[in-house]
């Protein structure tokens, strides 16, 4: 059997669409790939070998017959544990689930179909999405292809490890909070949260004010094309943007001269690490040279929003599980279930001005962006985390999530905002940079970070093929 773990998404849709070579062929190749590193990575909760080899089997014969072929016509995907794929478990990474199969596609999910990709599995997800780690009481621990003994973050682990070791070119993904891009940023690749509502979300997310799904890949032509097929108005999702789709592919070729740039290490409170300030101001320095304007900022913000975030997103994942936390609490993660049982306990009063809070701190953020299209920051504090932790040792006094300190506010505030693989620490662990646009401009960013991807070969995911232990 053929390997294509070093092939893109585009390549591969070019190979087929050409007959060059068979979907049941490379999609064969996706399932052995992820049965082979399950042992060693454990990426995925759920495969579907029959499922896909019929769709595959349809693509080709659409192929031979010369039919009008989609944009991903043939190309192998995965799509995460939080979002709902007819017939198909439906756990959310958690024992309380685990007997829980959906009933419906998701629109992601049917989109992706609809385009002529071939699903061939649920990745892993920490509990709910309630941490950036890659581990969950449902599906064990999930491992980083770069380094077994390294977390590939989370929530979207298995999505992140199984496209960083060529499983799939490309995933889908959740981020409430930063569960895309974080991950993203630990395994080397590009991930897209678009405008909030850019991607309908739907059924309705226990987070439904923060909730985002979107593109993982090794490049962001890959992530923009996924993207471009999951993208646009969906009346199941009240949230959803009705205003036409950008050209996102369309996006990759832009120059990004003229962009202004904010750059901030900290927005104002995170405690990076030495070697990710180091990455992100090296970043900051060749957007320069692609004729951005980079003005350093050193306080985005007057102070941490991580409570304001936290009393959203845990709430809603706690209301969901009320009667789980209350009555049945051992099967859930106990530092989950400790967070849920905080969040449940919030006075009316309390909760309700932290949401005004919301809405005023978003207002601050749309002042900021007057100025400013891009504002560039790290992604994470660090550049990895072992297995079996949940917080970094030298943050333990953050919470299961902020820790993190630079993606929730823009799940706060709901502006896109990108990862984008820019360097790596002394131990070869990638290390990725944010990009946050401006309210309904991913252009801005996909330009930008696609720019900084050709201006630096160095920065795209060399990924690892072969799962390597520390």
């Amino acid at each position: 059997m053929a390997n294509f773990s070093a092939f893109s998404a585009v390549d591969l849709a070019r190979l087929i669409a050409t007959k060059a070579v068979s979907p049941v062929e490379v999609t064969q190749a996706a399932l052995d790939h992820a049965e082979e590193t399950q042992a060693t990575l454990n990426a995925f909760f759920h495969l579907m070998p029959q499922e896909a080899l019929n769709a595959a089997k349809r693509a080709e014969k659409a192929v031979l017959q010369d039919e009008n072929l989609g944009l991903l016509h043939g190309v192998p995907f995965s799509a995460k544990d939080l979002i709902a794929v007819a017939g198909a478990p439906y756990a959310s990474g958690s024992k309380a689930m685990a007997q829980n199969r959906a009933s419906v596609d998701a629109p992601s999910v049917e989109r992706a179909k609809a385009a002529g990709a071939i699903l061939i599995g649920k990745t892993t997800t920490s509990e709910f999405g309630c941490k950036p780690v890659g581990d969950s009481p449902l599906t064990g621990i999930t491992r980083n292809p770069f380094n077994l003994a390294k977390s590939p973050g989370g929530s979207s682990a298995g999505a992140a490890a199984s496209v960083a070791a060529g499983i799939t070119p490309f995933a889908l993904g959740t981020d409430g909070g930063g569960s895309i891009r974080i991950p993203a940023s630990f395994c080397g690749l590009a991930g897209i949260k678009a405008q909030f509502g850019r991607v309908p979300v739907w059924p309705t997310s226990a987070t439904p004010t923060l909730a985002h799904v979107g593109p993982m890949a090794r490049t962001m032509q890959d992530a923009a094309m996924l993207l471009t097929a999951i993208a646009g108005y969906d009346e199941r999702d009240p949230a959803s943007v009705s205003e036409a789709v950008p050209d996102f592919l369309g996006a990759l070729k832009a120059n990004p001269s003229g962009l202004r740039i904010a750059f901030s290490p900290t927005l104002g409170y995170a405690r990076p690490d030495p070697s990710v300030v180091a990455v992100v101001e090296n970043s900051a320095r060749i957007f320069e040279s692609l004729g951005c304007t980079v003005e350093r900022v050193d306080a985005v913000f007057d102070r941490d929003p991580a409570d304001l975030w936290t009393a959203e997103f845990y709430a809603g994942v706690g209301t969901r599980l009320r009667s789980i936390v209350e009555n049945d609490r051992d099967l859930l993660d106990p530092a989950v279930a400790t967070i849920l049982e905080s969040a449940l306990a919030q006075e009316m009063r309390d909760y309700y001005e932290k949401v005004f809070a919301r809405y005023a701190l978003r207002d601050r953020v749309r002042t900021f962006f007057q100025k400013y299209d891009i504002l560039l920051s790290p992604v994470a504090p660090v550049s990895s985390i072992d297995t079996g932790k949940d917080i970094p040792d030298h943050l333990l006094d953050r919470n299961l999530v902020s820790w993190v300190f630079y993606t929730y506010p823009f799940n706060l505030t709901g502006q896109p905002a990108l990862t984008i693989p820019a360097g790596t620490d002394a131990d070869g662990m990638p290390i990725g940079i944010q990009l946050v646009g401006r309210a309904l401009r991913e252009v801005d960013i996909i330009a930008a970070a696609a720019a900084f991807e050709r201006a630096r070969p160095a920065s795209a995911n060399p990924f690892p093929i072969r799962p390597r232990a520390s």
